[in-house]
């Protein structure tokens, strides 16, 4: 007969042949937040997991920048992809729960409109265009496309856009409404870019907005919008390039990702931002976002290792605020 004891290591013995070693399993990262920065994330996980022979997983979630900091301020992610700057409401939330973070930019993003390939009579739009469009005040009014334009045709207009939780709703609100979260309600709208994606595609007289990197795959369904700037009065497109040179207002903006400092306390955490950092540059023009200059990264590294905790951007949306100014702050940091 087998003694007690020889009948649990027995036992021990099938469940690690059956299920492997508690220290084979993978250990985990947890990621959430802004479907805009998801693609730059997506992309570095999957070369960090690769490297490291998946014996660190790395999970990425989409729940929105808003959705995202709600469980990123009560400690349920390591990691917060977000499109715009913490607010001062999350930043409460935050604080309140014990919740410390460390801020780091990651890249710029041409916040895109576009419209369906077969759509020939929107050559370019102004912000005032824009602003008659999404404004509060447009809902259930402003419904054919001639009331924005009476150049344009008396044609339905169908209307997608980033969802309540989105940072990029958040930005586009602020930058072209000049408020952030005041839009009218009556449209499609998601968190999941590619739904927006679809919805655009499939109508002629679709308009929507979304982050640069899900047009810059779709180009072949879509047609990027050019905005003109309002200071020189002159149609820019969406491409990196006007991001870079400045043109591309007032539709620019940094994206970030946060990382919750108790985090920092787990190896692979610091592993995989290291990683994110070292590799940024590459995998940034790759998804075919703006990447920062290689002092920007280094910076972010030096503010891990030194703990520097909290925000330059004051727990509020900035429109316009340009890579040399973003770089500026956080050197002061």
């Amino acid at each position: 007969m087998f003694k007690q004891s020889t009948l649990v290591s027995f036992m021990a013995a099938a469940a690690v042949a059956l299920l492997g070693t508690p220290a084979a399993h993978a250990q985990v990262i947890k990621i959430d937040g802004s479907s805009t920065v998801y693609p730059i994330t997506e992309a570095v996980a999957e070369d960090f997991q690769k490297a490291k022979k998946n014996a660190i997983k790395v999970t990425v979630g989409i729940s929105g920048t808003g959705g995202g900091f709600k469980k990123f301020c009560r400690g349920e992610s390591d990691l917060q992809n977000a499109s715009r700057p913490i607010l001062a409401k999350e930043m409460a939330d935050c604080k309140a729960a014990g919740v410390e973070y460390i801020e780091m930019p990651v890249a710029y993003d041409a916040l895109t409109v576009v419209i369906n390939p077969k759509n020939a009579f929107i050559k370019e739009m102004t912000v005032s265009e824009l602003k008659t469009l999404w404004e509060p005040a447009a809902q259930g009014k402003v419904t054919k496309w001639n009331q924005v334009n009476p150049a344009w045709p008396e044609a339905p207009i169908k209307l997608f856009g980033a969802g309540a939780d989105s940072g990029t709703f958040d930005y586009f609100t602020e930058a072209i409404v000049e408020k952030a979260k005041s839009s009218r309600g009556d449209y499609t709208a998601s968190e999941d870019d590619n739904v927006l994606v679809q919805g655009v595609s499939r109508d002629v007289n679709a308009i929507g907005y979304f982050g640069y990197a899900y047009y810059a795959e779709n180009m072949a369904r879509l047609k990027g919008v050019p905005i003109v700037n309002p200071k020189t009065g002159k149609a820019v497109e969406p491409s990196g390039a006007n991001v870079e040179n400045g043109t591309y207002v007032p539709l620019s903006r940094p994206i970030f990702v946060y990382v919750n400092a108790k985090s920092l306390a787990k190896p692979e955490v610091n592993e995989f931002i290291d990683y994110y950092m070292k590799h940024a540059d590459k995998l940034i023009r790759e998804v075919k976002y703006v990447p920062l200059p290689k002092a920007a990264y280094d910076g972010n590294l030096k503010h891990v290792k030194e703990m520097k905790t909290g925000t330059v951007m004051g727990g509020k949306n900035e429109v316009g605020i340009t890579v040399e100014e973003l770089m500026k702050r956080e050197a002061k940091m």
